[in-house]
């Protein structure tokens, strides 16, 4: 479907909503193709290409409200949609601080960030980078088997129309490609992985190098040893750090301030971090994965610091939380066809400090680097932490041994504060740190 025709499949599902006893409503229409294969040892295991074409319609009457969605798109099946999410609506019981947003707070501009490829991967293609990185990885020495390697496309086009007069039409696609491998045999097996995603498929890295470092990683973590239950320094690399930023997230959004559920709910404009900590969220980041020129409500967004030199500037507040709250909002709705705006955030990154990585392990002497997490155990009302972990015991600013099943444990607030970014940033998703330093904290191991 065009843009157009969304835009006027939306607009007539809103009118119908209106003129049947709606006194405000909103409605997304979405068309997407999604492709993805999957291998292993060259044998496709799954290859799946499905196209959607859905409509999602919020309807509010008075201050109570109810969001519905359906795929079949002919007149009678729309109109029976409105209906059930009419009388939904009709039961519900209001709520003070839902409500579409008012003309005055919308969007005016939208920044062009190139969200959108032209790109046209038929399916052999994808096979064909799947392929390339399973066999770089099992080429490296000491790999025995694959888990697995993948490639997947997406392209997808909607548009939301609102009966406070927005309407917006949007069109995205993404790409990527993956690789998980297993090294050593029997009872010493280990697994890694490594893979890429980007908004235009040649902006995905060589499937070789993906391949490459998936095999290098898993043969890494042979033969580890255990550790005995301590309190050490430990670093958390690039990969596990995300995880930190995750965490800061949870605890700063909004519907849980609301709630008083977030350990976090009395700090805004305190210092959490030590003041070489500045993450930030970038929505207008150009062919950013999780970019986006207008909120998920309509509202204009911008780059902004969730830490400032450690200091905690905003919730991340989309209307109903800002008003619960009675603060303005900030942008940062997102929205489904099937659910209600939400706080979220886009593209986030904690910004890089002033040592390398190896130059922090040489600092501390001798430590745990977290390389990956099994399960975990957080408390998001107090803060406490606890999660099962691997990774490399280190001394002397340099890898000693691989380590495996011991719980690395805390509290984020204390992390928080202990928190020293490395140098080694690089954006490859939607969220990207570098490796954190964060003191001392207990492992339990044997």
């Amino acid at each position: 479907m065009t843009d157009n025709d969304l835009l006027t499949l939306a607009g007539d599902v809103l009118a119908t909503a209106l003129k049947t006893g709606a006194t405000s409503a909103d409605v997304m229409a979405a068309d997407g193709r999604d492709t993805s294969i999957s291998l292993r040892h060259g044998v496709i295991e799954k290859l799946e290409q499905a196209e959607a074409r859905e409509v999602g319609v919020r309807v509010f009457v008075g201050q109570s409200s109810a969001i519905m969605s359906g795929s079949v798109l002919n007149k009678e099946a729309l109109d029976r949609l409105v209906e059930r999410a009419l009388d939904m609506a009709r039961l519900a019981p209001p709520d003070p601080f839902s409500g579409l947003a008012d003309p005055s707070q919308l969007a005016k501009t939208y920044p062009k960030l190139d969200l959108a490829s032209d790109e046209d991967i038929p399916p052999e293609e994808l096979r064909a980078r799947a392929l390339a990185a399973e066999e770089a990885a099992l080429a490296v020495p000491g790999v025995t088997r694959s888990n697995g390697a993948g490639a997947s496309s997406y392209v997808g086009r909607s548009a939301l129309v609102a009966s406070n007069g927005f309407q917006r039409t949007s069109r995205r696609t993404s790409f990527g490609v993956s690789a998980s491998v297993i090294a050593g045999e029997g009872t010493a097996m280990e697994r890694d992985y490594d893979g890429h995603g980007a908004v235009y498929y040649s902006d995905v890295e060589p499937s070789e190098k993906i391949g490459r470092t998936a095999g290098e990683r898993a043969i890494k973590r042979l033969n580890p040893r255990k550790l005995a239950s301590q309190k050490v320094p430990v670093i958390f690399d690039r990969r596990a750090a995300t995880s930190l930023i995750g965490h800061l997230i949870g605890g700063i959004n909004g519907a849980a301030i609301a709630r008083g559920t977030s350990f976090l709910k009395h700090d805004l404009g305190k210092a959490l971090f030590g003041p070489q900590v500045t993450i930030i969220d970038d929505p207008l980041r150009p062919r950013g994965l999780a970019s986006r020129s207008v909120d998920g409500e309509g509202l204009p967004v911008s780059r902004r610091a969730l830490i400032d030199k450690g200091v905690l500037t905003n919730w991340i507040l989309d209307l109903h939380a800002a008003r619960q709250l009675k603060l303005e909002p900030t942008g940062q709705a997102a929205r489904g066809l099937a659910s209600n705006p939400s706080p979220s955030t886009s593209n986030v990154h904690m910004e890089p400090g002033s040592r390398t990585p190896e130059e922090i392990m040489k600092a501390a002497g001798k430590g745990f680097l977290v390389t990956e997490f099994i399960g975990s155990s957080i408390n998001m009302v107090t803060g406490d932490y606890s999660r099962g972990a691997s990774g490399f015991w280190f001394e002397n600013g340099e890898i000693a041994f691989p380590v495996s099943e011991v719980t690395v444990a805390g509290n984020l607030r204390d992390m928080f504060a202990n928190l020293e970014p490395a140098t080694d940033l690089i954006f490859r998703s939607s969220v990207n740190a570098p490796s954190c330093f964060l003191g001392e904290m207990t492992l339990a191991g044997r």
